[in-house]
């Protein structure tokens, strides 16, 4: 781990949490220290927020919402806020020398939806120290970050069970 570099989980289909959230407990195994941050979701509102937490030692996952997505509004003032403290807690965690592994989940939408400046965040991205990988997740990933990423994956939706009819299901998408 000499070089960290930035992987980038994109696209309209689903699985990009998932495959993060499997990279942190594969590189957690192999004794990596890990830290998750998502843009969005509420304590417990997803299963990773029970399952991480008892492992020995823990996998940290730190939800930065409300549990509600910012659809057809802009963002009201505690969810700014509420953002603004968890780019704040990830920039330090970037540099505290505490972290190996560290994913943050649903970036794009935290930019694309104005709760933080595309450019904070590149800033952010390129004065990283050498070292940590970064996992970014979130469909629509702005281009400029896209360019920055070593490795971009997208994922790509061809058939998905929501289009027939059937919700969201616990512990299967949450």
């Amino acid at each position: 781990m000499n070089q960290g570099i930035i992987q980038v989980y994109t696209g309209d289909g689903k699985g990009k949490t998932t495959a993060a959230v499997g990279l942190a407990v594969r590189a957690w195994g192999r004794g990596l220290r890990v830290k998750i941050f998502q843009f969005f979701k509420a304590p417990g509102g997803s299963g990773e927020h029970w399952a991480l937490p008892v492992f020995s030692p823990t996998i940290p996952i730190y939800p930065l919402g409300s549990g509600e997505f910012i659809i057809n509004r802009g963002p009201n003032p505690e969810e700014l806020a509420q953002a603004q403290r968890g780019w704040t807690q990830i920039e330090e965690t970037l540099h505290d020398n505490a972290v190996d592994l560290l994913v943050i989940d649903e970036l794009s939408h935290a930019i694309n939806n104005g709760l933080l400046k595309l450019e904070t965040v590149l800033d952010t991205l390129r004065h990283r120290p050498k070292g940590i990988e970064l996992v970014l997740t979130g469909r629509n990933m702005p281009a400029p970050i896209l360019e920055l990423a070593d490795l971009v994956t997208e994922m790509k939706a061809v058939k998905h069970p929501y289009l027939e009819g059937i919700e969201a299901r616990e512990g299967i998408e949450y």
